[in-house]
Formats: C-alpha cells, structure tokens, sequence
C-alpha cells in the first residue's frame, strides 16, 4: 500500500477515537496560561502511543518527537494552540463546556485533537520516512504575549531545530472537507491601544469653567483615523479600531475628569507598524495638550504579521490537493485578525492553512469567537489525514 493510501486508511481507523478527544478537550476548557489539566490529557494521549514528550514547556506545553529513520537528517515541526476563551457556551450538545464562562470559541480543541490524530498516524508509519517531527502543543494563543513566544524563548525551535513548521486553523465560512491557502502575507499584526485622557471635570452646565475630556477624547479619535488614511501608504492594509469609550464619574450634566479609550492597530508591515505607532502618540497628545488636557498613550505591542513562507506554501497547497483533490483545496484572501502563530513565522519557513468545519444541513454556521461555534466532525477526518500527509511530503520532498 502506497504511503497516500496508508495515511487514508489509519485516517479513517483513528477518527472516532480523536472525535472522542476533541470532544473531551471542548468539554473540559481551560483559560490562556491555566491549560494545566488540557497539557496534562495530551501528554498521556502521546505516552499511550509511544511518542516521547515533554511536558511543562511555557508551563503547559506539551512537545513530542516521533524519530523516523535517520532521525537527524531532518526535522519539521507541527503546531497546535490549547487554550479556551472566556466565553459562556450556548449549544446545547453532549460535550458541552463543564466549566463556567469558559469555551473552546476558537477551536483550539479541534487544533490539539487534529495534531493528535496526525502524530498517530506519523507515529505508525515512522519506518517509511527519515528524519523527525516535533510537535508543538502551544498554550496561550489567546493572550498577550502569547504562548508561542515563550516557548520560543524556552527553545522549542531548538534541540532539533526544524526546518520548518505547520500549523491550521479552522475556518466556520469552509465547508467541512475543504481546506485553504494563501502563500505570501497573510495576517496582521495586532497591538493593543490603551489612552487615558484627562481634563477637569464641574457641571455640565458651566463647560467653559471645565477642560472636557470626552471633547478632547472625540477630537482625538477623529483624528486618529487619519493615520490610516493620509499618512499611511494604499498599498499595505492597515486598521484602526476603537472598541470600548468609559468616563470616570460623568452624567448628563456632569463632565468627568478622565475618559479612557480601549482600541487595536492592525497592519501588514513591520516598518510602518512602528512609524504609526509614533504618530498616534504624537497626535493624541498634541490633541490634548492643546485643548488644555494631557494623555497617557499606551500601546501594548501584540503579534507581528504572519507571513507564509511562498515556497513552501506553493508546494503545500499542491500536495494538499494530491491528498484531497482540486475541488477541495481553495485559495485565501489577506485576513486582517492575528495569530500568534506568527512568531514562528518570523523564525523559519512556515505555512499556516485553513481548515472547513462548516454544514448548512446541519445548523454549523457559527463564526469563531462566538457561543455557538462548532464544527462538522467530518473535517477531523480531513485534519488529521491532511496534517500527516503534509508533514511526509515535507520530509520526502523539502521545499524549505
């Protein structure tokens, strides 16, 4: 049986089994930096299949290595985040959270099960390649710094150092048994906006014995948006997003003495993120000092842009399409969200793809970051199959 077909038919046998783990993951969430019990469930997953791991890596990670023949020839990595949101789930489903506020809204729980499945199939094939796989089980996705940074620090790129490295996402506007691609820049950056502007507060009724912050505040996001759009070149996509306004104290006829503002900048250049990032200060401050306020200008710097190694990606999406067929492998547009995958992107060649979870017949339309996602289990089929497939032809045929 030729290895295509082998990866199909173990595909087929383990998918019950890892629509079980995903099931069991989803049903027990844990928060970014508190996958205490996830890491613990994955690292018995790997030691009942023989594939030696470490655990404790960023605190909850979870490494394993399968050894091929000649296992230091080669090395490539394959990547899954295990980190729930703080969200209350509302399906009404057997595997439903068990814990309160908490939800696998972003399908992490289908990224650790899918990597789990495909280092099982890795695992009984491992006499058919040469070199190794690492595989990452990255906590903290959902939260600054994210999780990739410090097991990346910690050296999960070390030790053996891939040439390389995998990771999908699922994707709720993909049919299930369908997967995407896009080579090149994909995703943005994301920064964190913190500004506090304050003024003097008094009766709303008497403002010319006050300094208003919300004035000033409303003047400054004004302004702000010209960052983008006279100061920021056409060509490179770029946002600024302002989500949440509060005062301290206001009413309708009390003016407050500070107002703050919660916002992200997301761009697809490393070089104008930071040049926007000193006009933003500049301007609010500016703004404010000369309404007769100040401001405290506050960026919190996020995930850099994720881009997807050409050559690699190119050679992914054609495999993908030798293991699925044509009509099930489909090109992606730019996407303006962050992934902390991203750092390792910045490390190594690297391909980050969809994956389709999404049945119309069966009522699976939610978007991620909502309380109703869910996905079509068939795509675990796809996941798993896809993901070792991938990782053979990275070993037998290089690109990167």
């Amino acid at each position: 049986m030729d290895i295509k077909s082998r990866i199909k038919q173990l595909a087929d046998q383990i998918h019950s089994e890892v629509i079980g783990i995903r099931r069991h993951i989803h049903q027990h969430p844990e928060l970014s930096f508190e996958e205490k019990e996830t890491g613990r469930y994955i690292a018995l997953q790997l030691e009942k299949w023989g594939i030696p791991h470490t655990h404790g890596i960023a605190d909850n990670g979870v490494v394993g290595l399968i050894e091929c023949n000649n296992p230091s020839t080669r090395t490539i990595a394959l990547r899954a985040d295990i980190d729930a949101l703080p969200i209350q789930e509302a399906n009404e489903v057997p595997y439903k959270s068990k814990h309160d506020g908490i939800m696998h809204a972003c399908g992490h729980d289908v990224h650790s099960a899918s990597l789990l499945g495909a280092a099982y199939i890795l695992q009984q094939i491992k006499d058919q390649l040469e070199g190794t796989i690492k595989l990452i089980f990255q906590p903290a996705e959902e939260k600054l710094p994210g999780g990739a940074s410090i097991m990346i620090k910690e050296g999960v790129l070390e030790n053996p150092k891939p040439a390389s490295i995998f990771g999908q996402h699922v994707h709720p506007p993909l049919e299930a048994g369908k997967v995407g691609f896009k080579a090149g820049q994909y995703m943005a950056s994301a920064d964190e906006i913190y500004v506090t502007v304050k003024g003097k507060g008094g009766h709303g009724a008497l403002p010319n014995t006050c300094i208003d912050p919300i004035l000033i505040s409303a003047h400054i996001l004004t302004a702000l948006q010209q960052i983008v759009s006279r100061h920021g070149n056409p060509a490179i996509p770029s946002v600024l997003t302002f989500g949440r306004i509060e005062s301290q104290g206001g009413a309708t006829n009390v003016i407050p003495d500070e107002v703050k503002l919660m916002g992200t900048f997301r761009t697809m250049n490393e070089e104008w993120r930071f040049e926007a990032h000193d006009k933003m200060k500049k301007m609010a401050i500016a703004i404010a000092e000369g309404m007769g306020g100040s401001c405290d200008f506050d960026i919190h710097v996020g995930y850099p842009n994720l881009f997807n190694n050409e050559p690699l990606t190119i050679a992914a999406k054609k495999w993908a399409i030798e293991f699925l067929g044509a009509d099930h492998v489909v090109d992606l547009p730019i996407r303006m969200t962050a992934e902390d995958f991203a750092y390792y992107s910045q490390e190594m060649p690297a391909c980050f793809y969809r994956l389709g979870v999404r049945n119309e017949a069966k009522g699976i339309v939610s978007n991620i970051h909502t309380n109703t996602f869910d996905i079509d289990e068939a795509a675990l089929n796809t996941s798993i199959g896809l993901m070792a497939w991938l990782a053979c032809k990275e070993l037998k045929e290089p690109v990167a």
